[in-house]
């Protein structure tokens, strides 16, 4: 029997594995050890002979035109060895010129924290002082940086040549308003007349902080000879060295990027902030520059994710059926367009499976640092508010929030409130493990609600590289271009273990460079497990065939009389008691003699990631003297459709609810009335600590995804999606009032029983 004959026999119909040996356990991540003791090198831990210290100028005010910088002071400092400006980059595509202009101010400053100049210097403190010296001549401008301000006629322009996309009839004057975009199906005037209840409300998010422990941090190395180097904290060193090329007018192949380990993401290191800077530095300079920023200029400079205004109106039968559901969504991405409002009204009503439904969304301008993704971008703001309602009618009607949401739970064959139809998908299981969970039947004390919420992601494939090496004895080194935030590299290695049928400490993974793979989408989208993994296994299968026919040759037997199992390659049919089996070590030893080293590569643009569903509930108690919000119980039930690694599911889906719970209660970006921040520091900007939060519980549901090989779906971005909703609608339920506006600080919750005791003595 040949190998691809084997492996059918070892996979469902449907092309999945459906029996694991390796996958589905828990050992130790590969990584661990390197972090715990200190020996991972993280951005700033990279050096080289003779670097420089790199420090930025940035804007102190919201939005200012640039008349004029005179940096001869800085330039004739000593240890200073270069200064650069706007007017060191060229000209670029129009695709690339926001990135430029966020990189480094041209002609205005946007934001309070935009770059306006950049030193090297042999010291940080001589770099502090040339800053000091360089000369702005800012001409300051009226600014907003409220969204649904400055979509108003009269609003201080950010862009004179921004003309909205998408409107009908098609917008011709300039305005703040970058896109609008628009989704749905039928017709929800003929919904909304058919409904015997309706609820419609605006609801309203800040800006949130992804919150990563380790600031953005490079270094850059150009060469004499037009060769450069860079190593960064990134979660898409390819992005990074496509972008800057771009950026300073180079080849591609002349820059080779390699990404350090990475002290969190969650979206936050997408995009491009210091690295053509630092390249533009190190060019002028000829030595390597180093740039980290302070964590004032984190919070100032690099991106959150987007504030937002939200109207939705819902309306349902008197039997819970929901007849027409609608949606306005206004977010703000920074003072550049490209904030996440279309994945937002994309995922708006994306658990339902509804007749008429509609969502527009758009996309606004601010005087606000360019907003970067955030977990699962834009869908957590507009899910508060979809969610919010949904519990509303659920009051309203008398019934169980979990059987409203079962009754309208979209599945498989629905037509998706975004166009496609769903897939085999987990969202009524994951709704029935909930109603299920001991969790949802516990009772409450004084001053408890409970809330619960469901939430959904999209998922992402995208374009993936592998390439392994079978080694002479017999281990497996597994090359990714993907930076592991997450625990991927050990999901990796079990996939790859699974397939070729060893132990998981054979398997090693490591995160290639730029110039040792091709082309990997960023880590983003949940996508790494999910298409890494299937080219990890596609990769094992190519080389177990290499294996198969070099044991075929030395057995001198067809190919097709070699099964692989368990690691080795046996004869079969008639041939099978004829020789011992070979393992992986004894065939990679006689490589030389069957044709050379072993090894399997995949190239794919992988589609069918799987869209996930997740179901959250929580147990809040208020303080009704502070007004203080406690979430005292909390638990995640999410379909992975595949659980490779289980404890780094559930890492994943305990961390994606700290920071739902956090950007609920606590977090948020205040701005004065100067366009300043005022909370740049994680003393202000409170993030949650482990006091703050309760164990959270996990429960995993496997539904398998189609397009994966072993149904992997991925799990990081949809555990951020419920959290604002289901802490808001426990909140609402612990004091009688509707809260529709994040965070749920004490402040506001005080006013809410305030104004809810005013309004019952009216009564």
């Amino acid at each position: 029997m040949s190998k691809q004959s084997e492996s059918k026999q070892s996979e469902s119909k449907a092309g999945r594995k459906e029996s694991f040996t390796v996958v589905g356990t828990r050992p130790l991540r590969p990584d661990g050890e390197d972090k715990v003791t200190g020996r991972a090198r993280f951005g700033a831990d990279v050096t080289a002979p003779g670097m420089l210290i790199g420090r930025t100028l940035r804007s102190p005010h919201a939005h200012a035109r640039i008349r004029a910088i005179d940096s001869a002071k800085a330039e004739a400092l000593p240890g200073v060895k270069a200064v650069v400006t706007s007017a060191d980059f060229g000209e670029v595509s129009d695709g690339m010129r926001d990135t430029l202009h966020n990189s480094m101010a041209h002609g205005k400053a946007l934001y309070e924290g935009h770059v306006v100049a950049a030193v090297a210097a042999s010291s940080a403190a001589v770099a502090r002082q040339a800053l000091a010296l360089i000369e702005v001549d800012y001409e300051v401008l009226p600014h907003v940086t409220d969204v649904e301000k400055s979509m108003e006629a009269g609003a201080p322009l950010l862009h004179e040549t921004l003309i909205t996309v998408g409107e009908d009839p098609a917008a011709s004057t300039p305005s703040n308003v970058a896109a609008r975009h628009e989704f749905g199906h039928g017709d929800v005037e003929k919904g909304f007349a058919e409904a015997d209840i309706i609820v419609e409300r605006t609801f309203r998010t800040e800006a949130t902080h992804q919150g990563y422990i380790e600031p953005h941090s490079c270094l850059a190395n150009f060469s004499s000879d037009g060769y450069a180097e860079l190593w960064g904290c990134t979660q898409g060193h390819y992005m990074i060295r496509d972008v800057c090329a771009e950026l300073l007018d180079i080849d591609v192949s002349r820059l080779r990027v390699t990404a350090s380990e990475i002290g969190g993401g969650f979206g936050g290191k997408t995009v491009v902030f210091l690295e053509p800077v630092a390249l533009a530095l190190s060019r002028k300079s000829g030595r390597p520059v180093k740039m980290t920023m302070s964590r004032d200029e984190v919070f100032k400079g690099s991106g959150p994710t987007a504030s937002s205004c939200n109207w939705v109106k819902i309306g349902v039968t008197k039997d819970g059926r929901i007849t027409a559901a609608d949606a306005l969504l206004k977010y703000q991405g920074g003072a550049f367009p490209g904030s996440p409002v279309e994945f937002g009204a994309m995922a708006a009503f994306a658990c339902y499976g509804l007749e008429h439904v509609r969502a527009v969304g758009y996309d606004v301008v601010c005087n606000r640092p360019k907003q970067a993704a955030y977990r699962a971008p834009g869908a957590p703001m507009i899910v508060f508010a979809v969610e919010s309602i949904i519990d509303e009618l659920a009051l309203k009607l008398a019934m169980d929030p979990i059987e409203l949401r079962l009754k309208n739970a979209a599945k498989e064959g629905d037509k998706s409130s975004y166009g496609p139809r769903y897939g085999q998908i987990g969202l009524v299981p994951t709704l029935e493990a909930a109603k299920a969970h001991p969790h949802y039947a516990a009772p409450l004390g004084p001053n408890q609600g409970r809330g619960i919420a469901a939430g959904f992601w999209f998922n992402f494939g995208g374009m993936t590289s592998t390439n392994l090496y079978v080694g002479g004895d017999g281990t497996v080194t597994l090359a990714v271009g993907t930076p592991d935030i997450g625990g991927s590299r050990a999901s990796l290695c079990q996939m790859t273990a699974e397939e070729f049928g060893i132990a998981y400490d054979k398997v090693r993974a490591v995160v290639a460079d730029t110039s040792s793979l091709g082309f990997n989408d960023v880590t983003d989208g949940s996508r790494v497990t999910f298409s890494s993994g299937l080219a990890a296994i596609k990769s094992a299968r190519q080389a177990i065939a290499d294996m198969c026919r070099r044991a075929a040759q030395i057995w001198d037997i067809p190919v097709e009389a070699v099964t692989w199992e368990n690691g080795y390659a046996k004869p079969s049919g008639a041939n099978a008691g004829n020789f011992e089996p070979l393992s992986m070590a004894q065939i990679a030893e006689t490589a030389a003699n069957t044709g050379g080293p072993i090894g399997g590569h995949h190239e794919v643009n992988a589609d069918g990631a799987g869209v996930s569903f997740g179901v959250h509930i929580a147990d809040v108690e208020i303080d009704p003297e502070t007004g203080r919000p406690t979430v005292t119980r909390y638990t995640v039930i999410q379909d992975a459709g595949k659980a490779v690694h289980p404890a780094y599911v559930e890492g994943q889906y305990q961390g994606g609810a700290a920071q739902g719970i956090g950007w609920a209660l606590n977090e948020e970006y205040i701005y004065g009335d100067d366009g300043r921040l005022q909370n740049a520091g994680f003393l202000d900007y409170r993030i949650p600590v482990a006091s703050d939060l309760p164990m959270i519980d996990t429960q995993i549901i496997e539904i398998p995804n189609e397009g994966h090989p072993y149904g992997v779906r991925g799990v990081g971005e949809t555990p951020i999606v419920p959290p604002l909703a289901t802490v808001a609608n426990a909140v609402s339920h612990a004091i009688g009032v509707r809260m529709d506006q994040l965070p749920l600080s004490p402040p506001r919750i005080l006013r809410a029983i305030d104004s809810r005791d005013v309004a019952e003595a009216a009564e």
